[in-house]
């Protein structure tokens, strides 16, 4: 018998108050309004905001197509700089357009892109740069914003990590030309699909507007290339509902993080991924690294001893998106490039929290974590 009779999985559902969920729910279905950017998409654009501190908030159906509308509204082509340590919708945004993705090596103690490398990254075709802030830790912003300026090139944000979460006390969502947010089930804040488009640029947000709607800019006037980017009425009921509980998201994240870095202290190879201190965070990733030489066993076989336990942890972006297809057969040599992005994808480990996660869970999942180790 497993350790566990239910499955822990990474990025569980966040539900939020059930009964006020279902009260949206009846006043949508009575209002018979599901889509075309009705008063629950304005209501959660309007409150994310505010809370962002931002101009523009666009909700969009899901954060790949966000990446895609923001990636085309900037008139990003030729290269574009990506790391090669994130999700592959951010590299698939631009390949998708016929924009080739550049990958760029990370930092070896933060997992972000490192600003360094970018720099030697660049070539005349280069027209734009995508941060990722990975695990809600904000991307070198300063560094980024830096390069950009004096290079000529646009700077976005893949941010489907760090919603509510602060560089230097500032909300990410106001850096770069835009940023883009993911609210997908998984994700901290869910809306069960779905994502959103800060800017503070009037035009570009005029723009992206019309882009998600076929490029409406009137009942029958048609005056741009669009696409179907919309949000639903029930994806925007589901974001307000969860948006009114993310204290208590993020203190069950928080709490569930300590334990975590409390109970794996001192383990032989285990390194928690910690989090900087005077900045806000959603917690929404516990995030280890395996040191097999120092642990005695390889990160892959915990993986697999741990989901025979129905501890479903992840390799988090194993193997690396140069890995996949098609950036595997259009750069077969790009892991030249990118030795600090193979060592990490060799070595995280994600473990499950979130607030279908107690602490004795917690505390248990640690416990197994130890006898696989010590065990050795």
């Amino acid at each position: 018998m497993p350790l566990f009779e239910e499955p822990l999985h990474v990025g569980r559902p966040n539900i939020g108050n059930r009964d006020r969920l279902m009260e949206r729910m009846a006043d949508m279905l009575d209002r018979r309004w599901f889509t075309n950017h009705g008063p629950y998409v304005q209501a959660l654009e309007q409150r994310l905001a505010e809370l962002i501190g931002v101009k523009h908030c666009l909700a969009v159906c899901n954060a790949t197509v966000g990446l895609e509308i923001a990636v085309r509204a900037l008139g990003l082509r030729g290269e574009v700089i990506v790391p090669a340590f994130t999700f592959v919708a951010t590299a698939h945004a631009l390949q998708w357009q016929e924009i080739t993705p550049v990958f760029c090596d990370i930092d070896r103690n933060r997992h972000l892109i490192d600003p360094d490398r970018v720099e030697t990254m660049i070539t005349p075709r280069t027209t734009g740069i995508i941060g990722v802030h990975t695990w809600g830790r904000s991307a070198p912003v300063e560094a980024l914003r830096e390069i950009a300026q004096r290079r000529g090139l646009a700077l976005l944000y893949d941010a489907a990590h760090a919603f509510a979460c602060t560089h230097r006390g500032q909300m990410i969502g106001s850096f770069g030309a835009c940023e883009v947010f993911s609210f997908h089930a998984t994700k901290f804040l869910n809306s069960f699909e779905g994502g959103a488009i800060a800017t503070n640029d009037d035009d570009l947000a005029r723009k992206i507007r019309l882009m998600t709607n076929f490029g409406f800019q009137g009942y029958d006037d048609v005056g741009y290339v669009g696409t179907n980017g919309k949000m639903t009425e029930i994806c925007a009921v589901m974001g307000l509902t969860s948006l009114e509980s993310i204290d208590e998201f993020v203190a069950a994240n928080e709490r569930n993080f300590l334990v975590y870095e409390r109970e794996l202290s001192g383990l032989p190879g285990v390194t928690v991924l910690g989090y900087e201190p005077g900045e806000r965070y959603n917690y929404q990733y516990v995030v280890i690294e395996l040191d097999e030489a120092s642990a005695g066993v390889s990160r892959d076989t915990v993986i697999d001893r741990l989901q025979a336990e129905n501890v479903i942890a992840r390799r988090y972006f194993h193997p690396g998106v140069h890995r996949m297809e098609p950036y595997r057969s259009l750069f077969p040599h790009a892991s030249l490039l990118l030795p600090v992005t193979e060592e990490v994808c060799r070595r995280v480990i994600v473990l499950p929290t979130g607030t279908a996660v107690s602490e004795d869970t917690v505390r248990r999942v640690c416990g197994l974590l130890r006898r696989l180790i010590e065990s050795r």
